[in-house]
């Protein structure tokens, strides 16, 4: 039953390496994405529902300075968050926004795609690793040549793949890419622990040129059961963030963004602390997370 839902590729993916990430839509009903693997020497999955309609960052709840970040012409800009915080959705907000709003050409690479976007003002061509492209990195080198103003990024796994990414921005492209990090020193830090000792200072000098901002988010439950809420900590590369950054003083971010609201800046403590006082997020999880002194 499971292979039956999978294309010849994702077939022959999961038989050589027992296990594959893949969406997958019953006409009618939803689209799923999917994560087939073996166990006890059985085939079992595990499926979550994709919503039909993209959400916007209104609906979502992301504060303004989560939309200015589409409106840059060019630079990275990094969602982050442990799985099932919601990035994908993020993402998807952001791109839908640009979509919708400015005449660009978008080129997504998605392992898998999840989100389905129709052309609006922008011209969208969506990619997938494994059917479309080979891998992240390739998809990267590629796009270059394929003339696009806004690149996705489903995830920064690799050095081959940050580094086509940090030059992508280099060359003036907007480029959104994900990492499994918790908040925006652990996501600088993780970039720059990809590279080699001896090119750790040259990354540094250019994350501290073309990095836009970093979003790191995770849901929290509402109160009373009434679904989760997302929790986001903005750090926006302000002067003195860059000079931090290029410093090696990453664990001063925390320092500025704390006092860098009218930049958009704030930390995970703060919004939980702010959403704590409007009564959507519930009192024990908030106060659990904040007793253990967040991530």
């Amino acid at each position: 039953m499971v292979l039956a839902v999978m294309t010849p590729d994702q077939a022959e993916r999961f038989g050589r390496t027992g296990e594959v990430d893949f969406s997958y839509e019953v006409e009618g009903l939803s689209r799923y994405r999917v994560n087939a693997y073996r166990q006890r020497g059985k085939v079992s999955l595990a499926a979550r529902t994709i919503p039909a309609k993209i959400p916007t960052l209104e609906e979502l709840r992301l504060p303004p300075a989560v939309q200015s970040l589409a409106q840059r012409p060019h630079g990275l800009v990094l969602v982050t968050g442990p799985t099932g915080s919601g990035k994908s959705s993020t993402l998807a907000a952001l791109i839908n926004h640009i979509n919708k709003t400015q005449r660009k050409h978008i080129v997504t690479l998605e392992d898998p795609i999840e989100f389905l976007h129709a052309h609006g003002s922008s011209v969208i061509n969506q990619r997938e690793v494994g059917s479309d492209t080979r891998s992240f990195a390739d998809g990267l080198r590629a796009v270059l040549r394929q003339d696009p103003d806004v690149i996705l990024v489903g995830e920064m796994r690799d050095l081959e793949t940050i580094t086509a990414a940090v030059t992508a921005a280099e060359t003036g492209h907007l480029v959104f890419a994900t990492l499994h990090t918790t908040d925006a020193p652990q996501t600088i830090d993780r970039i720059v622990d990809a590279f080699p000792a001896h090119q750790q200072g040259q990354i540094r000098i250019q994350l501290a040129a073309v990095l836009v901002g970093v979003v790191s988010q995770r849901l929290l439950p509402k109160p009373r059961g009434e679904g989760r809420t997302c929790v986001t900590e903005i750090m926006m590369n302000t002067p003195a963030v860059a000079n931090l950054i290029r410093t090696e003083k990453v664990h001063q971010i925390k320092s500025v963004m704390q006092t860098g609201r009218l930049q958009g800046m704030h930390t995970m403590d703060m919004a939980i602390k702010e959403l704590l006082q409007q009564g959507l997020v519930d009192p024990l999880a908030a106060k659990a997370y904040l007793q253990e002194g967040g991530a």
